[in-house]
């Protein structure tokens, strides 16, 4: 990173210098790490324009739509990657040669099945408990039935870790569905793909195992793909604070998963059904489309535009291929699916929502494609997290295999100052 330099001025004070830094893509950083032995510190509610850390792993500009993972563009991974692929690429730097994937492939299908006894922690949980609190409290407690590797600071330790996390996210989301529709857990199967197996373990029962359709398994697998991680966001953010701590991993993760159930970050493509259902019927897209467009109206189209990206999500037009794929395989009658096409339709050719920017992202599609699947509503921020979880295990990793610091915000005080307690 070439050094460069920024100055500070504070009224009635000698300018404080600030080295910059230039990463190899992306804007300069002023580093204000100094500024406290000057007395001062900086304000950024969001952190929205603070660097909290130095990544190899995800790239992101959101005014060109361009979303890397080591360099290479979401688009190629979704189309010619597959999940476990992109995992190895997210946790070890590069993509494997043929040899590394068969090997890497081999260790995560020989691992989905979880402890027996963890049978015996789900049945503590109601059945109608939320699936998300569910996972959070199933994830935490690997920590307690794998804890013979747990040292940090030991690089087999941590390899171990993320071999366990990744190949049990799926076997353990599918165990939180089975319990909450009073059915039979299905055992992993070892001659299935990643994303089949998921599939298996979710739909199948001991009494009727059918094949996985092709194409729904391939659309699995590019929802966890295009899910599998997205730079610091508030649940990577999350977990590397929780890792600064110098907490296991198993803890870190289930701290993401805690910060991912809050609509407004895992819970997008949830708000994108519920909107259907509120819209309810083809004939009454006009009125809301007015709705929406009216600043005075609190009614949004959810799925449509994103935070980060201000020109297009490009995982969106990998997902609404997918989608139409999955929609075409099943023939599906559905009038909220429908309904879904004809908003997509009418809002791509809307100058408002043009003009704006404002194309359906991936949320709007993934929902789709899940409830097409039959993966229910309350199912699909637990999907989000079997996919994040490669992305989360690699940051943490990152950090951990380097020098850190334990994480430590600041404040600006506006409380009382200091009083006395009252005499009584």
């Amino acid at each position: 990173m070439a050094d460069k330099k920024a100055q500070l001025i504070i009224e009635g004070a000698a300018p404080i210098e600030l080295p910059m830094y230039s990463g190899t893509l992306g804007p300069d950083v002023i580093d204000v790490r100094g500024l406290t032995s000057e007395g001062v510190f900086t304000f950024d509610p969001g952190f929205m324009s603070t660097s909290s850390c130095e990544s190899k792993i995800t790239f992101i500009d959101g005014e060109k739509g361009i979303l890397l993972h080591r360099g290479y563009p979401i688009e190629q991974l979704a189309e010619k990657s597959d999940f476990l692929e992109v995992c190895y690429l997210l946790l070890k730097g590069e993509l494997p040669d043929a040899q590394q994937k068969e090997e890497f492939t081999s260790v995560i299908t020989r691992h989905t099945m979880v402890n027996e006894q963890m049978k015996s922690f789900l049945n503590g949980f109601r059945r109608d408990a939320h699936p998300m609190a569910v996972m959070c409290g199933m994830v935490g407690a690997l920590s307690a039935f794998y804890h013979d590797s747990l040292d940090i600071n030991n690089a087999k330790h941590r390899e171990i870790s993320a071999t366990r996390l990744i190949s049990k996210m799926p076997t353990i989301a599918a165990m939180v569905y089975k319990y909450s529709m009073g059915q039979p857990l299905m055992y992993p199967r070892n001659d299935l793909s990643y994303s089949e197996n998921f599939l298996h373990m979710m739909f199948n029962t001991p009494a009727s195992e059918k094949p996985i359709n092709p194409v729904l398994a391939r659309a699995m697998d590019r929802i966890f793909i295009l899910h599998a991680d997205h730079e610091q966001n508030a649940s990577t953010s999350t977990v590397r604070l929780a890792g600064s701590s110098g907490a296991n991993p198993f803890a870190c993760i289930a701290a993401g998963i805690a910060a991912l159930w809050g609509p407004a970050h895992g819970g997008a493509n949830e708000a994108v059904l519920r909107m259907l259902d509120e819209i309810g019927d083809v004939s009454n897209i006009d009125k809301f489309i007015a709705k929406a467009k009216d600043k005075d109206d609190p009614f949004k189209l959810m799925g449509f535009g994103h935070r980060v990206y201000k020109n297009f999500d490009p995982r969106a037009r990998v997902m609404k291929q997918t989608c139409d794929e999955v929609l075409g395989e099943l023939g599906i009658n559905d009038p909220q699916l429908e309904l879904a096409m004809k908003l997509e339709e009418i809002a791509l050719k809307d100058p408002y929502f043009v003009e704006r920017n404002l194309y359906p992202n991936v949320d709007f599609y993934s929902g789709i494609i899940l409830k097409a699947i039959g993966i229910p509503t309350e199912m699909f921020t637990v999907i989000f997290a079997a996919g994040r979880a490669p992305g989360w295990f690699a940051h943490w990793n990152e950090m951990i295999s380097q020098p850190y610091k334990i994480g430590r915000p600041r404040q600006l005080y506006t409380g009382y100052t200091q009083r006395d307690y009252p005499n009584k």
